[in-house]
């Protein structure tokens, strides 16, 4: 089959020396579209993150009109526990020792610096936050990746006689799911 065939593979960028080269299969404008299509807020992590805590009874904002006063933007907000949490992208953020905060090879010094600048804001926002009297809490993307264990860790964060009455009394937890079930009252009472 010619390679000029429509289902080639072949790129139809032209090579026009040795510092043209890239390791990139996407050509920039290719490129430039993919990081425009990843998301600020509402992504899939962060979606997870709520859906647990919500299934663990907390109840929350996220950054809105309600977190104006806040020093950052942090996704979750627990007004009640006076507790943030961030949600962050292993890749984004830099999460240590973690097969995700991969770090690409084209434009090294770019990314450094990118990188760089991301775990020093991130660094400075936790600081103006516990400064300002919150708790807060990082949940790294590859913990979403484990619902069962990151539900685990934020339910003994949130360890409290309510919470502990929710689970045990009215409430019986289903391993097979994060819903929580209402029992009859008359089950509860016994």
């Amino acid at each position: 089959m010619p390679p000029s065939s429509a289902g080639s593979r072949t790129s139809t960028r032209q090579n026009t020396g040795p510092s043209s080269r890239s390791l990139d299969p996407l050509t920039p404008a290719q490129r430039s579209a993919l990081m425009r299509r990843v998301r600020q807020r509402h992504t899939r992590p962060e979606l997870i993150a709520r859906a647990i805590l919500h299934g663990l009874g907390l109840r929350f904002t996220v950054a809105g009109p309600h977190n104006r006063s806040l020093p950052s933007r942090p996704d979750i907000v627990l007004p009640r526990w006076r507790t943030v949490v961030l949600v962050h992208g292993c890749f984004w953020h830099r999460h240590p020792v973690c097969r995700l905060a991969s770090t690409p090879t084209n434009r090294a010094d770019f990314w450094a610096q990118k990188f760089s600048a991301n775990v020093a804001r991130d660094r400075h926002q936790k600081a103006l936050l516990r400064k300002a009297g919150w708790r807060v809490l990082v949940i790294w993307e590859c913990e979403t990746r484990n619902p069962g264990k990151l539900r685990a860790r934020l339910s003994h964060l949130f360890n409290t006689r309510r919470t502990k009455k929710r689970l045990a009394g009215r409430y019986q937890f289903q391993p097979k799911g994060v819903v929580f079930h209402l029992l009859p009252s008359s089950v509860s009472d016994h």
